[in-house]
C-alpha cells in the first residue's frame, strides 16, 4: 500500500519548502526578536549607564560640595582661632617678659644681697677688730697704770725691808714697835702680791741682763763666773713683766788666777 507522500511527489517538495519558510521566518523572527531585544538591552544598559553616570555626577558634585563646606568650616574655624591663639601667644610673650623681669630683679636683689652680706662682714671683722684692738689697749693701759703705780710703792718696800734688816730693838718697846710696822709691811705685800707682784730670788742664778743688773763684780774661788752672789736691791716682775731689774753683784774669777793667766801669756809673747 503506497502513502500519500508516495503518490504525491510534489506534495511532499511544497510541504518542504514551506516548512523551509516557516523555520526561515522563524528564523528571521528570532533574528527580528534577538536584534530587538539586544537594543533593548542596549538601551537599557546605556540607560543604566547613564545613571550611574548622573549619580557619579552628583556623588562628585555632592563631594565636592562637602569638601567646599569643610573646606569652608576649616576655614572658618581657623578664622575663629586666629583670635585666640594670637591672645593666648600675647599672653605667653607677656608672661615670658614678666619671668624675665622677675629673673632680672632677682639677680639684682641677689647681687645686693652679696654686696649687703660682704659689707656686714667686713663691718663685723673691723668690729671684731676693733674690739680686740681696745681690748688690748685697755689691757696695755691697764698694765701701764698698773706698772707706774707699782714702781712708785717699790720704794716704800725697799724701806721696809732696810728697817727689818738694820733696826735692833733694844727693849721690849722697841720690839713691838718694830712688830706694828712689819706687820704693815706685810699686808702691804700681801696686796701686791694679790695684784701680781712678786720678788726675784737670784742669789745662785746665772747672771742674765733680761732680769739682772750688774752692780758689783768680785773675784771668788766659791762660784763660778757670772754667778749672781748677792741681790744688793731686790727686783719684781709683775706677772711675766719686769717691773725693776735685780740690782746684784756677780762672782768674777779670783785675781791670782787672772795674774797667772797673764803671766802666761806674757811669757808665750816673748817666746
Amino acid at each position: 500500500m503506497m502513502s500519500e507522500t508516495d503518490n504525491y511527489p510534489d506534495l511532499e517538495k511544497e510541504m518542504d519548502i514551506t516548512n523551509n519558510q516557516e523555520l526561515v521566518s522563524e528564523s528571521e523572527n528570532a533574528s527580528t526578536v534577538s536584534e530587538t531585544d539586544f537594543e533593548s538591552d542596549r538601551a537599557d544598559n546605556e540607560s543604566v549607564n547613564e545613571e550611574a553616570n548622573d549619580n557619579s555626577t552628583q556623588e562628585a558634585n555632592t563631594s565636592e560640595d562637602t569638601n567646599i563646606e569643610s573646606q569652608t568650616d576649616s576655614e572658618d574655624s581657623v578664622v575663629n582661632e586666629s583670635p585666640i591663639d594670637e591672645a593666648t601667644q600675647t599672653h605667653i610673650t607677656s608672661l615670658e617678659a614678666e619671668i624675665a623681669s622677675l629673673k632680672a630683679q632677682l639677680e639684682v636683689q641677689t647681687e645686693q644681697n652679696k654686696n649687703i652680706q660682704g659689707q656686714f662682714m667686713r663691718l663685723t671683722a673691723d668690729f671684731d677688730n676693733f674690739r680686740r684692738r681696745t681690748t688690748k689697749e685697755k689691757e696695755e693701759l691697764e698694765l701701764i697704770i698698773k706698772k707706774k703705780t707699782i714702781n712708785e710703792l717699790l720704794p716704800v718696800v725697799d724701806n721696809f725691808e732696810r728697817a727689818r734688816t738694820q733696826i735692833k730693838p733694844a727693849n721690849d718697846g722697841e720690839m713691838n714697835i718694830h712688830k706694828s710696822y712689819q706687820g704693815v709691811y706685810k699686808t702691804f705685800v700681801d696686796s701686791l702680791k694679790k695684784i701680781g707682784v712678786s720678788a726675784m730670788r737670784p742669789e745662785g742664778e746665772s747672771f742674765d741682763p733680761n732680769y739682772h743688773e750688774a752692780m758689783l763684780r768680785e773675784p771668788t774661788d766659791e762660784h763660778e763666773e757670772g754667778i749672781v752672789m748677792e741681790q744688793l736691791v731686790r727686783g719684781y716682775m709683775l706677772n711675766d713683766l719686769v717691773l725693776r731689774h735685780a740690782m746684784v753683784k756677780v762672782a768674777a774669777p779670783p785675781e791670782n788666777n787672772s795674774e797667772e793667766a797673764e803671766t802666761t801669756n806674757d811669757v808665750s809673747e816673748s817666746n
